[in-house]
């Protein structure tokens, strides 16, 4: 039987943020399309503003995947993933052994169309995904402090720390040009009065 997309469909029901107050719930799936749309405009900023060469398509379904291992993983929160470095090792096995568990429920004439999808490597390609998965987070912090939760106002400094620490520009143009509409009401967007 191939449970690929089967599994694939279940990315909705794992949340995120488990150890956070969330005024706004968000689960996987959601995540994984705002990485991928993000992940598509950082890789088209790439080519149009800074001369780069990227698949923009590829990228963003890099983006759209991203976090599929969580399916048997669940989602681990980030100050445990990165507590000790034992653990984030042990993790990053975990993760590669779904990624293959997960690479094994496609036909195998379909499955060298997927590897490289499912198994994340140190790539350039692989920098925008991570670059637009911080962006998400990033926005999910400064969105909860706008509802006046404050339980993410630690986590939003790391965050933009930690996009300053990636130096691309394609993050800055981001933030400059499109983080702004994020804050707004639709009233706003749409520029009625």
């Amino acid at each position: 039987m191939n449970n690929f997309f089967g599994m694939l469909a279940r990315m909705k029901y794992i949340n995120r943020w488990g150890l956070m107050r969330n005024t706004i719930n968000e689960n996987i799936a959601e995540h994984s399309l705002e990485v991928a749309i993000i992940a598509h405009a950082l890789a088209v900023i790439g080519n149009v503003r800074c001369g780069k060469e990227l698949n923009a398509e590829h990228i963003a379904m890099l983006g759209m995947l991203h976090d599929m291992t969580e399916i048997i993983t669940g989602d681990l929160p980030t100050p445990i993933k990165y507590y000790a470095p034992e653990i984030r090792d042990a993790y990053k096995k975990v993760e590669h052994i779904a990624a293959n568990q997960l690479l094994s429920e496609i036909p195998e004439d379909m499955r060298d169309s997927y590897k490289d999808i499912l198994v994340e490597e140190d790539t350039e390609e692989w920098r925008f995904v991570k670059a637009a998965d911080k962006l998400s987070a990033y926005i999910k912090c400064i969105q909860e402090g706008n509802t006046g939760n404050t339980d993410f106002e630690k986590a939003e400094i790391a965050t933009k720390k930690t996009l300053d620490e990636m130096e691309m520009d394609e993050i800055d143009i981001f933030i400059k040009e499109f983080l702004p509409s994020y804050t707004m009401t639709l009233d706003e967007i749409n520029k009625l009065d």
